[in-house]
């Protein structure tokens, strides 16, 4: 068993010298419980014990101490790091107490008389016990406090000379605890905490782990000069976007640093340490609400299974990947095309999670026998789709590659996946599949009307999740800004007015979760994205953020909208109706589906489309087959006359199909 001096910070620059050892800890512990019970035997007899007691309690003392003695090593006591003592510990304390008590009064009320000797009196049990405990218990935190010393005594001796810098903690909850004691104990940080400020009027004033409570937000401006505050670090673990842009507006005004820690989820789950504080970034306004799970039914669906991700390597099916791992799946199946991504994926899925069973496949979804030959290898219960083209404007200037990608191979997929009797299929759409204005967001919708085609006709159970932009995902405008930032400008928004939803990867990616979990089949889930946020504030925030001034330091220039693009995104369409779940952020959409001879008909002729590359056609034909979308016809030149013809006859075709279809539902 581990010795308390033995043990040493990871990483810590200190080595602890050894203060107390296990065999001085034992006797120290045995001569504070020998002496408590001699102290209440003094106290039952107002420090005049009669000789006859006096012997009687000199033969029980052994039995009583050493009951004591056996009831803290069984509780569990002397295995516990006393530099983190806490309720856990003092719980144990409490079940010895107790555990100790029981023998000694069966004892007292059940021994024949011949033992009369051995009964303790019922008044020495009890003080005897409180005093003993508390005695043992205050060997514990005196030993703390010893070690605390010593270790302040050892930063003081190798910390570099120099001054600190002043802070105050914005946020006197679980994370703002956690992040002052480690601050306190981290003594080479160079941060001196002069207090907490919180809004809630129940803490006002009150002193949390040796900080007291100076005040709300409210009163930053005053305190900031009064203490001379360097820096101000928010370390509220589930604030809203709205919370943390009020916050920083307060800053800029005094105007003072304002920096932040992570969030709490990181912290507990082990990726992050508290005292990583780090500037405030622009995702820290977009996404920090927390992400409640049902974890029970996410364990359910993955423990023991075996998972294969498409697209692993990218930024979302990545962290796809690191939350299949974190709920329990036996073994993973990554499949991705890019080389340097798996790479990376798997690495680090090997290094965090050594037990699991990783498969590292490079593979082109629509390469169909290749992707055959994988489900009869690796066999998976649970099957989730994240591999899709999904750059809007390329993908108007690629639409076969759009539709051989995303649907096609969704089709393919699915397919397989039926006939492997895969327990689920989960597709990542997107919220540009309402009403689409471009060729990426027609494809979505198309592999949409496909998964819940493949729910007729397997036992899969087949679903779809949307949702909006995802912060920091490849591509999106975040890095793009923040690259635009470092060059010297200008930041390019595409239109001012623009307006996205937006989610981070974690929150993306533990929702898809969810949603595969608690789905029966057929459905569309919807994430609940929270309020849409213009582009043009994201790039204004981004700036600030950088430490300069926008249309001063960075000029913001407008481009003009791109070739498919919408000024704002949809998460559901007015004639579907969301149905609310038992979780509060995700619904599932009332989406029609198509009759199952139209549908192939039209993957039919996407693929003689594709697979001839003629795009005009398949544009035309996209918009044909769903009526709700509003693309662009674009060719390679404006003298392209073929495209409204060849998009005519395309247009013949699909309503003759659908006269068939129609006819023989009639018939």
């Amino acid at each position: 068993m581990a010795n308390l001096q033995e043990i040493t910070d990871v990483g810590s620059p200190v080595r602890n010298t050894r203060l107390i050892t296990r065999s001085l800890q034992f006797t120290l512990d045995l001569v504070v419980l020998a002496g408590a019970f001699v102290l209440a035997y003094l106290l039952r007899f107002d420090f005049n014990v009669p000789n006859s007691e006096l012997q009687r309690g000199l033969l029980q003392l052994p039995y009583v101490v050493l009951i004591q003695f056996a009831m803290l090593g069984v509780t569990g006591v002397y295995a516990f790091i006393w530099r983190y003592i806490g309720l856990a510990e003092v719980r144990a304390f409490i079940n010895a107490l107790l555990s100790s008590v029981i023998p000694v009064v069966i004892a007292r009320m059940w021994l024949p008389p011949v033992f009369q000797d051995l009964k303790v009196p019922f008044s020495v049990i009890f003080m005897d016990t409180i005093l003993g405990f508390m005695g043992v218990l205050g060997l514990r935190v005196l030993q703390r406090v010893m070690h605390e010393r010593h270790e302040k005594e050892q930063r003081t001796t190798n910390s570099t000379t120099g001054q600190k810098k002043a802070v105050l903690l914005v946020g006197a909850g679980r994370a703002g605890m956690l992040a002052a004691k480690e601050i306190r104990q981290q003594g080479g940080m160079g941060l001196e905490i002069k207090g907490f400020v919180d809004d809630d009027p129940n803490i006002r004033r009150a002193v949390l782990n040796g900080f007291h409570v100076l005040g709300t937000t409210q009163d930053l401006p005053r305190l900031v000069k009064e203490l001379r505050i360097d820096n101000v670090v928010i370390s509220i673990a589930h604030a809203s976007r709205r919370e943390f842009k009020r916050i920083l507006n307060i800053c800029d005004q005094i105007p003072v640093k304002v920096r932040i820690i992570p969030a709490l989820h990181e912290i507990l789950q082990g990726t992050v340490k508290v005292s990583r504080i780090r500037d405030v970034q622009i995702e820290d306004l977009l996404g920090r609400e927390p992400v409640r799970l049902i974890e029970k039914d996410i364990a359910d669906l993955l423990t023991g299974k075996s998972v294969m991700v498409t697209g692993a390597g990218g930024s979302i099916g990545s962290e796809l990947v690191r939350q299949v791992a974190r709920f329990g799946a036996e073994s993973v199946v990554l499949v991705e095309r890019a080389e340097g991504a798996l790479f990376n994926i798997e690495r680090e899925l090997r290094e965090v999670h050594p037990d699991l069973s990783v498969a590292a496949v490079i593979a082109d979804i629509g390469d169909e026998r290749r992707m055959r030959h994988i489900f009869q290898e690796y066999r998976p219960h649970v099957v989730i789709h994240a591999a899709a083209h999904k750059h809007v404007p390329m993908m108007e200037f690629n639409p076969t590659e759009a539709v051989k990608n995303n649907v096609l191979a969704t089709n393919l997929l699915g397919t397989l996946a039926g006939e492997h009797e895969v327990e689920v299929f989960v597709l990542i759409s997107t919220d540009k599949a309402v009403r689409p204005t471009s060729l990426m967001g027609a494809s979505k919708r198309v592999a949409e009307l496909v998964v819940q085609d493949l729910n007729r006709r397997f036992c899969t159970r087949y679903l779809a999740v949307r949702f909006g932009n995802v912060i920091g995902s490849a591509g999106s405008v975040i890095p793009i800004f923040r690259d635009q930032i470092a060059r010297g400008g200008p930041v390019t928004v595409t239109h001012p007015d623009m307006v996205r939803y937006f989610m981070t990867i974690p929150e993306a990616s533990q929702l898809v979760l969810q949603a595969a979990a608690i789905g029966e089949g057929a459905e569309i889930f919807v994430l609940d994205m929270g309020e849409p946020v213009r582009i043009l504030d994201i790039a204004k925030e981004t700036i600030s953020l950088s430490g300069l001034k926008p249309f001063e330091d960075i000029d913001i220039v407008f481009t003009g909208m791109r070739p498919g693009e919408k000024l704002f995104e949809e998460l559901e369409m007015t004639e579907e109706l969301l149905v609310k779940t038992r979780h509060p952020k995700i619904f599932i959409g009332k989406i029609k589906s198509y009759p199952q001879q139209q549908l192939q008909y039209a993957l039919d002729r996407l693929t003689q489309l594709s697979m001839n590359s003629e795009e005009g056609e398949l544009r035309k034909f996209l918009t044909e087959i769903l009526p709700e979308a509003r693309l662009t016809l674009i060719g390679p030149s404006p003298h392209r006359s073929p495209l409204t013809s060849v998009g005519l006859r395309s247009t013949s075709l699909w309503a003759r199909n659908t006269e068939l279809v129609q006819a023989e539902q009639a018939s």
